[in-house]
């Protein structure tokens, strides 16, 4: 009986240990994620008035060849850093951590190799990529410098994560960005304002940053691991040996795993590249449009509201990033209640964090983007739009993480397959339909029928307690209702003032529309006790602070 208590109060320990974990490592990855978010979208306003005309062409010439870097450097990296994450978890889980240490090597051996390999195909063969367009060229050779250093970076990332130590990736990624954009604003200003040169030429140095950032990233990850280099010796020292796991065998664990986190984490990037090259020609045949207003309408979806509505979903990439070793390490120990809780929380702290930050966004669409880009209206109707279809490409973040930290990924390819073939199948009529929103459109239907899929088979594999977090979600819906409206009544009330039109004035008038907004969505997770079940204990001592009861 007493030896029963003792398992039942470790096994409680566990479960609290886990969610504490998963807290605090997505508090890290958030601020982490927010804060170079930020800085990455921040960057914006000055970046495009010293483009001053040629600004749209600039964004939309940026993310032509940033969307394929993205996807060059999914398969550069070969999901190898996500899946070191979970194979490290279960490892450690499991007291082998001399065998994560060789993954680790293992692992860097690929990744060097991948990096080189694909930076040549970049260096190289960036005319089979170009769209049509010469000026695309350049910009992805400046690319392929960081394709060849990224994947060593993001390894390290990987292995650190699986000892659930989150703050070394996190600022990393906040230098990584204070590098790349210090350098992209100096050489856009150098070559725009001084030396009045090309405005291809300073795209080119803007993306070149990304070399710059990450050489940045690897200056922290290696302090960090030179800190942490006593602990993991002694972890190794005290683990149960595994002579039988051979360095050949971790490669292809490695190369197992990684496939399919390559189609997986490169799903939005997938789907960024199908319009790229979709998009043009299917606007020339449902309308007479110039190349360049093609252009435009390309640049509002593809880099203007896509750089404001990505900040919403780093939230969820956060939550991804902390979620996938606490998975891996609840099934390496068969634990399924574990596996059940831990979705269950992932899902409403996504839902808690990602639906108020959508519908803020849309509340305050007109003011945030003539902040950042200037008015057009236009632009405000597709940033609203957006907003709305970053809730389904940030659940899909989520879901597809927590897909592979169960080792579903057969499935999860499966559910990926059946989503690009609705997106291929939807995107003329909803670009012949909807013209310049139709690319969102079509993507947000997919979207939905993937995370359908994906929690669908969560709840056919470990029953998840729907009548359970039925009562939170509607709060949190609610409660981002009640947020949207007040936000929104603000925002008008002080448009009838001031002018919504100019930059300054609508900044300031954004600064007491979120102060609001925040404040009302705040104010009733603390007065129905929402946050507290989300959060935990901890956010009692803040509603002493605001003397809410």
């Amino acid at each position: 009986m007493e030896e029963n208590k003792v398992n039942d109060l470790s096994s409680t320990a566990v479960k609290k240990d886990a969610h504490e974990k998963m807290l605090s490592g997505s508090a890290w990855m958030t601020a982490g994620s927010i804060a170079s978010r930020l800085l990455g979208a921040l960057y914006v306003i000055p970046w495009v008035t010293w483009f001053g005309a040629y600004s749209n062409e600039a964004n939309a010439l940026f993310a032509q060849g940033y969307n394929i870097y993205s996807y060059v450097l999914v398969i550069a990296t070969a999901g190898i850093p996500s899946a070191i994450s979970k194979l490290v978890a279960h490892y450690n889980g499991i007291n082998q951590y001399g065998v994560s240490r060789k993954l680790y090597h293992s692992g860097m051996y690929v990744s060097m190799a991948m990096g080189i390999i694909c930076a040549i195909v970049m260096m190289f063969g960036a005319r089979l990529m170009d769209n049509g367009d010469p000026n695309v060229i350049p910009v992805i050779q400046s690319l392929a410098w960081a394709v060849l250093i990224i994947p060593a970076m993001s390894i390290t990332r990987g292995f650190l994560q699986g000892y659930n130590w989150m703050a070394p990736s996190a600022m990393s990624q906040f230098v990584e960005q204070v590098f790349r954009v210090i350098y992209m604003l100096a050489a856009t200003y150098f070559i725009m304002k001084i030396k009045h040169g090309s405005w291809v030429s300073a795209v080119t140095q803007s993306t070149f940053a990304a070399f710059i950032g990450a050489l940045g990233a690897i200056l922290v990850l290696a302090i960090a691991w030179m800190r942490h280099l006593n602990e993991m010796n002694e972890l190794v020292e005290n683990s149960i040996p595994n002579s039988e796991v051979s360095t050949m065998r971790l490669v292809m664990n490695i190369v197992y795993q990684a496939i399919p986190f390559i189609i997986i984490e490169g799903g939005i990037n997938l789907y960024q590249l199908i319009d790229q090259f979709t998009f043009p020609k299917m606007m020339s045949m449902v309308g007479n449009f110039s190349h360049y207003q093609v252009t435009v309408l390309y640049a509002l979806f593809s880099f203007n509201a896509n750089k404001l509505y990505m900040i919403v979903i780093s939230l969820a990439s956060a939550m991804a990033a902390t979620v996938i070793p606490l998975l891996a390490t609840a099934r390496a120990q068969n634990d399924q209640e574990g596996m059940r809780k831990q979705i269950q929380n992932v899902l409403l702290l996504f839902y808690f964090v990602m639906i108020p930050a959508a519908l803020g966004l849309s509340a305050v669409a007109q003011q945030i983007y003539t902040v950042f880009y200037r008015y057009d209206a236009a632009g405000v109707v597709v940033l609203q739009f957006a907003a709305y279809i970053s809730i389904m490409l940030g659940l899909y973040t989520v879901a597809a993480a927590m897909m592979q930290g169960i080792s579903e990924n057969k499935k999860m390819m499966m559910f990926l397959a059946i989503g690009i073939v609705i997106k291929f199948i939807l995107q003329f009529p909803c670009i012949w339909i909807f013209e310049g929103l139709g690319p969102l459109v079509s993507t947000g239907i997919s979207m939905f029928v993937i995370n359908y899929l994906i929690l669908h088979s969560f709840n056919m594999e470990f029953h998840l307690r729907f009548d359970k977090m039925a009562l939170p979600t509607n709060q949190i819906l609610a409660y981002s209702l009640v947020m949207f409206a007040g936000t929104k009544i603000v925002m008008l009330i002080i448009g009838h003032f001031v002018s919504p039109y100019g930059r300054y004035t609508a900044f300031f008038s954004l600064i007491p529309g979120v102060i609001v907004g925040a404040g009302i969505y705040l104010y009733l997770c603390l007065k129905s006790r929402l946050a507290d079940q989300l959060l935990g204990p901890r956010v009692a001592r803040l509603r002493t602070i605001l003397h809410i009861k």
